[in-house]
C-alpha cells in the first residue's frame, strides 16, 4: 500500500470513530467489510492484523495499526491535523483527554455492554454499577470537557455518546442526553458537520446520528 489508507470495518462499531476522522481530513481511504455474523474478526486472515480479534484496524504504509485511540492519534500526528501539535501548550491538555476517553469511558461503556467477557459470575450486578459509572463519567465530561475545537477528541466522543443511547438493548433507559446540555449541544453540532453526514450516509446512521440515534441501517454488512 503506497497511497490512501485502508480500514477493516464494521458498520457501527469503533470503525466509525477512524472513518469520522478519515472523513474530517479528507484522506483518501477505502474500506474492508468485517462480517461480525460470520465472526470475521476471529478469522486467521483478521487475526493476522490484530490478534486481540476487535473492530477497527487501519493498514497504513507504515504498517497496521489497532486499538482506535492510536489510530485516532498516529493519524492526527502524521497529517498535522485535527490534534495540537508535539510543542503546543493545549498538548498536554489534549492527551489526558484522549487517554480518558480511551481507557475510561470507552471501555466502561464496553464493560456495560459485554459484561459476561469480565465477569461471567455476576455480569448483571457489573452492567448495572458500569451504568452508575457512566453517569459519573459523562458528568465529568460535561463539566470539564472542551469539545468546541474540531479534533479527534471529537470524532472520539461523538459514536460513544451514540452508542450510550443504543446499547446494551434493553438497558438504555437510564440515558437521556438532555440531562447533559453540553453534551447534547456538542451532538446537535456533529450531526451537521459535512465528515459525519457522509460517514452516516456510507454506514447508515440516519439523519440525527449523534443528538437522536436511532438503530443503523447499513447498505452492507449488519451492525451487531
Amino acid at each position: 500500500m503506497t497511497t490512501g489508507y485502508r480500514l477493516y470495518y464494521a458498520p457501527d462499531n469503533a470503525s466509525l470513530c477512524v472513518r469520522l476522522a478519515l472523513e474530517e481530513m479528507e484522506l483518501p481511504y477505502e474500506t474492508v467489510l468485517v462480517d461480525r455474523t460470520a465472526q470475521a474478526q476471529r478469522s486467521s486472515n483478521y487475526l493476522s492484523l490484530n490478534p486481540n480479534g476487535l473492530i477497527p484496524v487501519l493498514e497504513t504504509a507504515d504498517g497496521v495499526i489497532f486499538e482506535t485511540g492510536a489510530i485516532l492519534l498516529w493519524l492526527a500526528d502524521k497529517h498535522g491535523k485535527l490534534a495540537p501539535a508535539h510543542d503546543a501548550p493545549t498538548r498536554g491538555d489534549f492527551l489526558k483527554w484522549m487517554f480518558w476517553i480511551s481507557n475510561a469511558l470507552q471501555l466502561t461503556l464496553r464493560m456495560t455492554c459485554y459484561p459476561e467477557k469480565f465477569c461471567q459470575a455476576a455480569p448483571d450486578e457489573l452492567r448495572n454499577q458500569n451504568i452508575e459509572r457512566l453517569k459519573d463519567l459523562l458528568d465529568i465530561a460535561e463539566s470539564q470537557m472542551e469539545l468546541t475545537q474540531v479534533s479527534v477528541l471529537q470524532c472520539y466522543m461523538a459514536p460513544i455518546l451514540r452508542w450510550l443511547a443504543l446499547h446494551p438493548v434493553g438497558h438504555t433507559e437510564w440515558f437521556q442526553l438532555n440531562d447533559w446540555p453540553r453534551l447534547k449541544t456538542f451532538c446537535e453540532i456533529m450531526d451537521v458537520r459535512p465528515s459525519a453526514i457522509r460517514a452516516a450516509q456510507a454506514e447508515g446512521l440516519g439523519n440525527t446520528p449523534f443528538s437522536n440515534p436511532q438503530y443503523p441501517n447499513p447498505p452492507e454488512g449488519v451492525a451487531i
